[in-house]
């Protein structure tokens, strides 16, 4: 019996929703519409859902030259009780995650699992790089033929969290990544690649890049007030390129509280360290070179001393990173 038909066992409804995390990208997408155009061979209609805009993003880009369906949930009441949910790139209970009306039956990730839920079908694989990797290899060992858009998808999904097959690849995004190679439109792949950064996305940059605080090896900057969670994940893939630099921490300010990305070299396990940061003052976790967290604020937004917050961020930091601030 393969994954596949384990999922398909489990899913009792004539339509299932497939939800990312929130603000989802490239990979979270792709991962999702190739799960759904396989459960709809099943004779299983899927639909893709998330929290929060992605709107002047690759992602969106992709969504469109790929003509990929997908919907935006505003609250958790967009569901009802009796509605059940595949998890894709993500796991409940996480900061990134909106929880939705309905039950979480099935979670494919491959990020560490913080959070122990009991669902009822999981393949969760924290050592493979990209979950675009996991929802191919449904494709391959049922031995069901990749639709070229498909393909496309989920290898830009895994060039996109490997960055480029550098960062966090296992054996199976090597296998995966030369399957769909010659099955994905690179017409597509190379406009996808070329159009990465927006014109409005250089404020960002040079509010990050003028903001740039270094102890040691560690990187902090600020992204800028409201950044979008992508741009500010790009942001850290940027500033972790930097000479010298092992750890880059970037972070914005949004109305609840404050989104942290971060990125790290080999000398470095930022999904443990965030986790550890965090702990107590917010949530956060990942993978060993990137990671995320969220810092909410407690009472009144306004009365919060901003500096003082983020002091005390930065210094949790570097105290799990034995840095002195």
């Amino acid at each position: 019996m393969t994954n596949l038909d384990k999922i398909i066992s489990k899913v009792n409804n004539s339509k299932v929703y497939i939800q990312t995390h929130n603000f989802p990208d490239p990979d979270a997408i792709a991962s999702a519409y190739g799960l759904s155009v396989l459960l709809r061979i099943r004779g299983i209609d899927a639909q893709i859902t998330y929290n929060g805009s992605i709107d002047k993003t690759v992602t969106a880009k992709m969504v469109r030259r790929l003509g990929i369906k997908v919907v935006e949930s505003e609250s958790a009441d967009e569901l009802e009780n009796d509605d059940e949910i595949i998890i894709v790139d993500a796991q409940k209970g996480n900061a990134n995650i909106i929880n939705m009306n309905g039950t979480e039956i099935i979670c494919i990730d491959h990020h560490p699992i913080y959070v122990n839920e009991d669902y009822q079908f999981s393949d969760i694989r924290p050592e493979v790089g990209a979950c675009a990797s996991i929802i191919a290899s449904y494709y391959v060992e049922n031995d069901i033929d990749i639709p070229k858009n498909v393909a496309t998808a989920l290898l830009y999904g895994i060039k996109v969290d490997t960055a480029d097959m550098k960062r966090g690849v296992s054996d199976l995004d090597m296998e995966m990544f030369y399957i769909l190679h010659g099955l994905a439109d690179n017409d597509v792949l190379y406009d996808l690649d070329s159009s990465i950064i927006e014109m409005s996305d250089l404020k960002s940059y040079s509010t990050a890049i003028s903001s740039v605080d270094i102890y040691e090896s560690v990187c902090f900057a600020d992204a800028g007030k409201n950044c979008p969670d992508a741009l500010i994940a790009n942001i850290a893939d940027f500033l972790i390129t930097l000479n010298g630099i092992e750890l880059t921490v970037i972070y914005s300010v949004k109305a609840d509280g404050i989104k942290l990305s971060i990125r790290s070299n080999s000398n470095y396990r930022a999904g443990y360290i965030t986790n550890i940061a965090l702990e107590g003052i917010g949530s956060g976790g990942g993978h060993d070179n990137m990671a995320g967290g969220f810092l909410p604020f407690k009472g009144n937004p306004e009365e919060i001393n901003l500096n003082e917050f983020i002091i005390q961020m930065k210094e949790r930091f570097l105290q799990t990173l034995d840095v002195s601030y």
